[in-house]
């Protein structure tokens, strides 16, 4: 019998995780004012929502986005990681809404801390992109989208307007993500990437930082909240 390749075991073990994840579904919330407003602000207020949960309130998720930029100073590397979350957490904020799939936050938060945390130990390792490491992100995003649902329930949405606020919420997160991802690149990477210390007097330290708050941040969310 053809045994399980390595690199597919963190992917068979995230999904059995999602699975037993699935078994805390709840109904979310109703925002009852927003069922009665006009399309274009109950648009606007979910774009927005969505940015400020980026910026300037969700720093775990700046560090993360952060992370991924500093593997390499090629857009392609940036981009495939970029995408792979994308598509990831846009597929659980949906499922979540929409009581297919729901994690408790006390499970959600601190593998987001691990996430930066494992983000931040392969950029001290690597030097270019790797295959699984686009699978991880991916299966990181997955979880990263259980969080973004959590907030979200915390506002609610309104029934009639299910699918616009959900795509505009997503939207006002991928503004966020985008802006952290053009202010890398202008302050870090263009002025500095190309320069021979760059790995070691850039990305070594920033890396380090990212990774002792994120471990910080994962014991403190699994023992102290």
């Amino acid at each position: 019998m053809q045994q399980t390749k390595p690199c597919n075991r963190p992917f068979i073990v995230m999904l059995i995780l999602l699975l037993l994840m699935a078994l805390h579904a709840s109904a979310h919330t109703i925002n009852y004012v927003l069922e009665k407003a006009p399309a274009g602000n109950v648009f606007w207020y979910y774009l927005k929502l969505g940015f400020s949960h980026i910026i300037p309130n969700g720093f775990d998720h700046i560090l993360f986005v952060i992370g991924l930029c500093l593997l390499s100073n090629k857009v392609k590397v940036i981009l495939w990681q970029a995408t792979a979350f994308t598509v990831a957490h846009s597929i659980t904020l949906a499922l979540s809404m929409k009581n297919i799939i729901v994690a408790p936050s006390a499970v959600v938060e601190p593998i987001i801390a691990l996430s930066i945390l494992f983000i931040a130990i392969e950029n001290l390792l690597l030097t270019e992109l790797k295959p699984w490491r686009v699978m991880l992100v991916f299966m990181f995003g997955l979880i990263h989208g259980m969080g973004f649902a959590s907030a979200l329930n915390e506002i609610g949405l309104p029934r009639n307007k299910f699918f616009l606020s959900i795509l505009s919420f997503n939207l006002g997160v991928e503004v966020g993500q985008v802006t952290i991802i053009l202010s890398v690149f202008a302050l870090i990477i263009f002025p500095l990437g190309k320069k021979k210390y760059y790995r070691k007097k850039v990305v070594y330290p920033l890396s380090i930082l990212i990774g002792l708050i994120a471990l910080y941040w994962t014991i403190q969310r699994v023992f102290f909240v």
